[in-house]
């Protein structure tokens, strides 16, 4: 049995990182009341998902944490019509111009739109007893005592209320509270560390014929130094493929179908590009732009405000090009589950640092990775270009290498750490080419 850690307990925001810290509070706490600002009755992107029409990816290893708070979650999406897949032997990954080598990993995971990931997470959060979800309802202010806050002013439907809580947890990505209320608290702000992406999608819903894309699942099509066009084919659910055209560095993807076929051209494998041709459009086509990443370091701060936690995206916000976003805000979940398992006290000096330890290896390789396609060479040291250059080699070498394919792709896809990468067998096939 959990400890009991408090009354009641507050998030603010329902995305993934706000349903699964909601999930493991419940365990904790007597009653957890879920605010978030959107209507959760609809069934395509909220307007607090901007990037939510477009490719998204839970990793195994994100899908896998999931499974530990959700039981059975990722069989239920299967039988909704989410598509299995296991890493790389399903998936035709082209990662710096070099066509990975297919092998067996036992890493599954399911592709799925975000809508329909985030409805399955938000009905099994609905079904626990201890939870109450607030949609519709604006945080508007927050409650404090000395050097702790005490709850949150929140209005909806209703009128204005006031939420009494033993803890509230910020989970409302890039428009997080937080340093305003600290500001106000006359607490300091974490120092914050930017690195600007410029990264511009454009999706398209397709039909396309199963044997078209000749069995594979998802095709990734990953951008490096000199070429910054890319693409996501991923199956998804009701038959359909979703089609994520991705530039970064500030090159843009078109909008117009003509533009859209063009751009697989030059970015994709003929057969690829192909296949999207015949397929059958659903819709219109979708754009969005991330201009930065942001990592707040909380975990640096002296002094935080007793009672107050940030979580997912307003702790980080990931260049989406990576598919790391998801995965980390799982991580984070069962993180700050390890921290409630030991008791409150000091409990955000633990959190920000358990949080900080899942953070650092998604925040060096994707940082990295960016400062490389920008050619940022006042930013980057002779080490990182080393570990660049060795990174390319890599992935040429993992084009007919399985087993640096598949060292490769669990560290990318978050079950290992970076260093695994230098691993003597695989540094040995890397180094010899």
């Amino acid at each position: 049995m959990a400890r009991r850690s408090g009354e009641h307990a507050v998030v603010l925001g329902a995305g993934i990182g706000g349903l699964l810290a909601a999930r493991v509070l419940t365990d904790f706490y007597d009653r957890v009341t879920l605010v978030e600002r959107d209507p959760l009755d609809g069934d395509g992107p909220r307007r607090g998902v901007p990037q939510g029409f477009h490719a998204h990816a839970l990793l195994p290893r994100g899908l896998q944490a999931i499974e530990e708070l959700f039981p059975g979650l990722s069989a239920e999406m299967a039988a909704g019509g989410a598509v299995p897949y296991e890493m790389i032997a399903d998936i035709r990954m082209i990662m710096g111009g070099h066509e990975f080598a297919r092998t067996p990993t036992g890493a599954r995971g399911v592709s799925a739109t975000r809508p329909f990931l985030e409805d399955h997470v938000r009905r099994r959060a609905r079904a626990l007893d201890r939870l109450t979800v607030a949609d519709r309802t604006q945080v508007t202010g927050v409650v404090t005592g000395p050097g702790r806050v005490a709850g949150v002013r929140v209005a909806g439907a209703g009128g204005e209320r006031e939420l009494a809580a033993d803890l509230v947890v910020d989970a409302m990505g890039r428009g997080g509270r937080t340093l305003a209320w600290l500001d106000e608290m006359g607490f300091d702000r974490p120092e914050e560390e930017t690195v600007r992406v410029e990264v511009a999608y454009s999706t398209w819903y397709l039909r396309i014929p199963g044997q078209a894309l000749n069995g594979d699942r998802m095709i990734i099509i990953g951008t490096h130094p000199g070429h910054l066009k890319g693409a996501a084919l991923c199956a998804v659910e009701g038959d359909r493929w979703l089609v994520t055209l991705c530039g970064s560095a500030g090159v843009r993807p078109p909008d117009d179908p003509e533009g859209f076929f063009s751009w697989l051209d030059e970015a994709a494998p003929a057969d690829v590009a192909r296949a999207v041709r015949q397929g059958e459009p659903l819709g219109g086509i979708g754009t969005v732009r991330v201009p930065t990443s942001v990592r707040r370091r909380y975990e640096r701060l002296d002094r935080f405000p007793e009672g107050l936690l940030v979580v997912g995206d307003a702790v980080c916000n990931f260049n989406p090009i990576y598919g790391q976003g998801m995965t980390i805000g799982a991580l984070g979940a069962l993180a700050l589950r390890d921290c409630l398992r030991d008791g409150t006290d000091d409990l955000a000096r633990r959190h920000f640092a358990a949080a900080a330890a899942v953070l650092d290896p998604a925040w060096r390789m994707s940082t990295g990775a960016d400062l490389a396609l920008r050619e940022a060479g006042e930013r980057r040291t002779p080490g990182s270009r080393l570990l660049d250059g060795y990174l390319r080699r890599m992935q040429r070498v993992a084009g007919r290498d399985p087993e640096v394919a598949v060292a490769f792709s669990r560290v990318s896809g978050l079950y290992d750490p970076p260093s695994a990468l230098m691993r003597p067998a695989v540094l040995w096939k890397v180094l010899r080419g």
